[in-house]
């Protein structure tokens, strides 16, 4: 399977990217993410828990990165096994490009798939894979995005799925 896209996200390219290099954020915003750790000069060790069509499974796995030119490229490369469901590896090339406003974000997906997954077939798997995208590029963009307001402790949201606005900026500090 191959993927090609951009995104705008409406924060500094120096805020993305090292949203793309925290572990804290990446568990933030990989759906079905359970754990994250590492470091990007070791790489990531990941648990993700996910749903593809009827297979289910619980993902182990690792990425690492390469080719890292800051603020501006890198490359993401990663295996993951989920037991009798089957298992994946791939890699991402992403780069950051500065525009007005924010940070345009291309990627280029390279991924295959063995398996239960792979018995799904290819138009289950893409579509999927392109849901996966969407869904952490929204999460990574709330994560990164400039608060209108911060909430202080009495208007802190109660709902303790939604994601936090800006929570990795006002990390950052």
């Amino acid at each position: 399977m191959k993927m090609s896209d951009s995104r705008e996200i409406a924060a500094d390219r120096a805020t993305v990217w090292a949203a793309l290099l925290s572990p804290e954020a990446l568990k933030e915003c990989v759906p079905g993410a359970q754990e994250v750790t590492g470091t990007p000069e070791d790489g990531f060790e990941a648990v993700v828990v996910q749903k593809v069509g009827p297979v289910k499974a619980t993902f182990k796995g690792s990425v690492t990165l390469t080719d890292m030119v800051e603020p501006e490229s890198l490359t993401l490369s990663g295996t993951g096994k989920g037991g009798t469901a089957g298992h994946a590896k791939g890699s991402a090339a992403v780069r950051l490009e500065e525009i007005e406003g924010g940070t345009r974000l291309h990627y280029d997906v390279e991924a295959s798939v063995g398996g239960k997954l792979a018995q799904l077939g290819s138009r289950i798997v893409d579509g999927f894979a392109k849901k996966m995208a969407d869904q952490f590029f929204a999460r990574l963009e709330a994560a990164v995005i400039q608060p209108e307001k911060v909430p202080d402790e009495n208007t802190a949201e109660t709902d303790d799925e939604a994601p936090k606005k800006g929570w990795f900026r006002r990390m950052l500090g």
